[in-house]
């Protein structure tokens, strides 16, 4: 049997509340980083809506992950500044996150991609190292290069992660010239959707 859902009001101030719950976290969060002087990259969504952004605004999506790439031997002082930002370290199922605070749950965390390393065994390829970041200023924190956060889109390849790499393709970040990039397994999962962006 289903358990009853308390649902609150729909208000404009929520849903913008929303939003700026995951932005102070990211930034919380690289702060803390690049005053502790610990390489580190943006990856996921927030990676994705820095590069979109950078052709249309209007075609940047909101995410509810914080995903960033450290090194493994990093992890200590990670922990160390993170949790002087605030945040609570948690290890489970395989999984490296930090709490947003002593009561968040899970989807209010940042989660950790350690450089080099398989996300998951199947993969093709390895995480990209923490070096293989652009500046960016304006948004106050360092993200991916377009190129190996299209690696890692193509390696996980869920639904989140074809439609991060269509939203690439409608902006025009990515075109036919793509796929000869990536090992031919990746480059074959690239060319599908530019084949075929709406399958």
């Amino acid at each position: 049997m289903s358990k009853a859902i308390e649902l609150q009001p729909v208000t404009w101030e929520r849903m913008i509340r929303a939003v700026e719950k995951v932005r102070e976290r990211l930034l919380r969060a690289t702060g803390a980083l690049e005053q502790a002087g610990i390489p580190y990259a943006v990856v996921g969504g927030n990676a994705v809506a820095a590069w979109v952004s950078r052709v249309d605004e209007s075609a940047v999506r909101n995410t509810a992950d914080v995903d960033v790439l450290i090194n493994r031997s990093d992890l200590p002082v990670v922990t160390t500044a993170l949790e002087q930002a605030g945040f609570r370290y948690r290890h489970g199922a395989g999984i490296h996150m930090f709490l947003d605070g002593p009561h968040a749950k899970a989807r209010d965390a940042v989660h950790v991609l350690f450089a080099g390393e398989k996300v998951r065994q199947e993969y093709v390829s390895a995480s990209p190292g923490v070096d293989e970041f652009v500046p960016a200023p304006q948004a106050h924190f360092k993200h991916l290069a377009l190129e190996p956060l299209m690696r890692m889109k193509l390696n996980s390849f869920r639904d989140k992660d074809r439609t991060h790499i269509r939203d690439f393709i409608d902006v025009g970040l990515i075109d036919e010239s793509w796929p000869a990039k990536f090992d031919p397994i990746l480059g074959a999962r690239l060319q599908e959707l530019l084949d075929d962006p709406e399958g």
